[in-house]
């Protein structure tokens, strides 16, 4: 019996040899994949990582050039807002301007025009408070711009003169909402200087 209780033990010894070298091989593959799968994993997690700081970079960078842009536009709208109030004050000062004052000033726009139409006699036109300035130095006004006058028509302006030939058909707008127009954007541009450097 001795003999098959050798054989017994041996044969157990032997499987549990086996036994212990699946277990280590298992084990050690065990780990092997555990490491693969940690490596995988760390490898995923970085690209992830990336990922999400590229899109937070992009998100910040789209965030900052429309907090830039809303600001320009607001900077932007707040100038023209100065700009149109000085430009309103500036129709106002010239609608109000004294009479004396004015009248140079009719005569400096009136000698514009009938320089430009090169004619010896022409019709002004403007509002009632221009002609009624006018018609009372008629005389004056027509020596000093070098052609005779012919009172028109009233028109609905802040001031200035539309210089005319007799009927009407050539005509030089020289209305102070004409000349603004004319020049607004270079007095957008003065205005702006003046206000924001």
């Amino acid at each position: 019996m001795e003999g098959a209780e050798l054989i017994i033990q041996e044969i157990q010894r032997a499987a549990e040899q086996k036994v212990q070298y699946i277990l280590n091989e298992a084990r050690g593959e065990a780990e092997k994949i555990k490491e693969e799968a940690r490596k995988r994993a760390e490898v995923q997690a970085e690209w992830i990582l990336r990922k999400a700081r590229t899109q937070a970079e992009i998100e910040k960078q789209r965030i900052i050039a429309n907090a830039k842009l809303e600001v320009r536009k607001k900077k932007l709208a707040v100038q023209e807002e100065l700009i149109r109030e000085v430009l309103s004050a500036l129709r106002e000062r010239l609608s109000s301007l004294p009479d004396e004052e004015y009248f140079e000033t009719l005569v400096k726009l009136a000698r514009e025009g009938v320089e430009e139409l090169g004619l010896q006699e022409v019709m002004v036109s403007s509002n009632g408070r221009t002609l009624e300035l006018i018609s009372g130095r008629l005389n004056e006004f027509s020596s000093k711009i070098g052609a005779r006058v012919i009172l028109g028509e009233p028109l609905n302006t802040i001031g200035g003169i539309v210089v005319s030939d007799p009927v009407g058909k050539i005509r030089v707008d020289n209305t102070f909402e004409s000349r603004i127009e004319r020049m607004e954007s270079e007095l957008r541009a003065e205005i702006a200087k003046a206000l924001f450097g």
